[in-house]
């Protein structure tokens, strides 16, 4: 009987054995399902994460661009001002400038 005793252990090793495997695969399986569900989850939160940037940084783009027409308009009416008053001081000390200009042209040195 001994034969039979050890043939029914065997047996009963190798279902354990395949059970045990079963086992394994299953918990691969699931390991696997749970990284792929969180990879996909990932994907999605950088996504939005991005879309969210994105939609920031366009906003601060179409902020400064609004921006930047009233600084074109400010510097030009600056610019203006400049202009407006160095031709006033130019015309102010011309005949000055002219007259002293004149003078050192026609005095002659020894």
């Amino acid at each position: 009987m001994q034969p039979n005793g050890n043939q029914g252990g065997i047996q009963l090793l190798l279902a354990a054995e395949q059970d045990a495997q079963q086992i394994v695969n299953a918990a691969r399986t699931g390991k696997m399902a749970r990284l792929k569900q969180a990879k996909e989850e990932a994907e999605r939160d950088v996504a939005q994460h991005r879309a969210q940037m994105e939609a920031g940084f366009q906003k601060k783009v179409a902020e400064s661009s609004g921006d930047s027409g009233a600084n074109v308009k400010r510097l030009d009416k600056e610019t203006e001002l400049k202009i407006h008053h160095l031709k006033s001081e130019s015309a102010r000390i011309s005949d000055n400038i002219v007259d002293m200009l004149l003078r050192h042209v026609t005095t002659v040195k020894n």
